[in-house]
């Protein structure tokens, strides 16, 4: 082989081996939890328009389940990639074992969860909050009016209280909520907002279809996921944008491709 051929032959693959990762490197990823709702009572019930354009204009997560009931557990898995053997919505229990909050603590990346109504308003509730649950996260827990999206952390988890989260009001109510939070947010650079459900009114695969979206400047517009994801497909999409390791079952879970811009 001559020494151009050679030169070539080594050109090519290099560049073959460059492969784009499945997630893009992002700044910025909010996750959204909504509470106890199956994808058909959200998307085209004619009772959520907000939802129904969201997840038309951003990347539909079409197959995505919750992995438990009731909602505790399920908060655990997306926070830790463990429901830690909790089967119920227990206040005064503690969960072991670091969090996505420890990693990106480790890696000196700011983040924090925002709940509203935290910590005193009847309509707040500890079972939504999973990071109140792992006593070195506590203090990263805070009232969601607190949260500024104009300096976003590169994690946020956001919860709405229990009536804007269609926990004890109509699907409506949390449409008309997403609608005024959401704005803001699509227009922050190399940012992805996910809005899931905690859990399905069924148990398909373990917790029900959910509703569950991607928007943002980070995602392709009109994209559809189509392959089964759950919290731990969630989690270990948000450990992969941001760099961090993998915690429990995310280890084992493909991260969300082909909706990146």
């Amino acid at each position: 082989m001559t020494p151009r051929l050679a030169a070539l032959a080594a050109a090519l693959a290099t560049a073959v081996s460059v492969v784009a990762p499945p997630v893009p490197p992002l700044a910025h990823v909010v996750v959204i939890v909504f509470e106890n709702e199956e994808r058909t009572s959200v998307l085209g019930s004619g009772a959520a328009p907000t939802f129904d354009r969201l997840a038309r204009v951003g990347a539909d997560l079409t197959e995505y389940y919750a992995v438990s009931h009731p909602s505790l557990p399920n908060y655990l898995a997306l926070a830790s990639g463990s429901t830690h053997g909790i089967t119920d919505d227990c206040t005064a229990c503690v969960a072991r074992g670091p969090t996505v909050g420890d990693l990106l603590t480790r890696a000196h990346r700011p983040w924090g969860a925002y709940a509203e109504g935290f910590p005193g308003s009847p309509r707040f509730a500890k079972k939504h909050e999973p990071f109140l649950y792992f006593p070195a996260d506590a203090t990263h827990v805070h009232p969601l009016s607190a949260f500024r999206p104009r300096a976003l952390p590169a994690f946020a988890l956001v919860t709405p209280d229990l009536c804007h989260d269609m926990h004890d009001c109509p699907v409506a109510t949390g449409d008309h909520w997403l609608a005024r939070f959401v704005p803001p947010l699509l227009r922050v650079p190399r940012t992805v907002v996910f809005v899931v459900f905690d859990e399905g009114r069924d148990s398909a695969r373990g917790g029900g279809h959910v509703a569950a979206f991607a928007v943002g400047a980070a995602v392709v517009p009109g994209a559809r996921y189509t392959q089964i994801a759950t919290h731990y497909t969630l989690l270990r999409t948000v450990e992969d944008a941001l760099g961090l390791g993998h915690l429990g079952a995310s280890a084992r879970a493909a991260p969300i491709a082909g909706i990146w811009r």
